[in-house]
């Protein structure tokens, strides 16, 4: 069946790793306690601080101790969808007064720029907040890429790791699984995509193999019309 959407993960694939871990994190650790305790008032800052309590089983904590509870969280690399809401509100500072600006490899950017233009719909699929996905396209070293999209996933769609999270997407795009192309550069995220009924293709930029799926080390080297 004929591919007509493309879904992309990004640290890895679109994006390189290190900046995630190396710029992103680090720039978060710093700039979330103070800007948790200067908006704890703010009600989407506040329905996030709730949900941090909700999901840590504090629900009497202050605001010193859900800080306490999100750097805990960054030292640990936790998936937490609050945790994520907030850092993506303090990248948002970041990128908007020029401190940080997204990086996409280039045959990503060349790719996903040819792949819409022949007609693909593109999606992001990513364990950072939907907002964090929209600034490191948006923001990124090669310009606004948010055109290119037609729409962004993150956890509140399901874990990257389980099938019935690649069904609820499939529902959401409005195709058949199978003609839904998936990448990513994490054999477990491709095996759920390929349980629900996509296509994948794995990105070994750093070399190894991602076993059971094709691979390739650059978005150049992938062409949907084959698969």
């Amino acid at each position: 069946m004929t591919i007509k959407a493309i879904l992309t993960d990004i640290e890895g694939t679109t994006s390189a790793v290190s900046f995630v871990f190396d710029v992103l994190f680090p720039y978060a650790a710093k700039h979330l306690p103070d800007f948790v305790r200067q908006q704890a008032q703010r009600a989407d800052v506040a329905r996030q601080i709730d949900a941090v309590r909700q999901d840590s089983a504090e629900p009497g904590a202050d605001v010193e101790r859900v800080i306490e509870i999100l750097l805990g969280w960054i030292a640990e690399d936790r998936k937490a969808t609050p945790l994520k809401a907030l850092q993506g509100m303090v990248w948002e500072q970041g990128y908007q007064v020029g401190q940080l600006k997204g990086h996409v490899y280039p045959d990503a950017v060349d790719a996903l720029k040819r792949w819409h233009q022949a007609g693909y719909q593109l999606f992001v699929y990513s364990s950072g907040s939907i907002q964090a996905q929209k600034l490191i396209f948006g923001c990124s070293e090669a310009g606004d890429l948010t055109p290119l999209f037609s729409g962004y996933f993150d956890t509140t769609s399901g874990p990257k790791r389980e099938a019935p999270s690649y069904q609820r997407i499939t529902q959401a795009i409005g195709c058949e699984s199978s003609q839904i192309l998936f990448l990513s550069d994490i054999v477990q995220e491709l095996d759920a995509a390929r349980e629900a009924g996509m296509a994948t293709c794995g990105l070994v930029r750093e070399g190894g193999e991602l076993a059971g799926h094709l691979n390739v080390d650059s978005f150049s080297q992938i062409d949907p019309a084959t698969f």
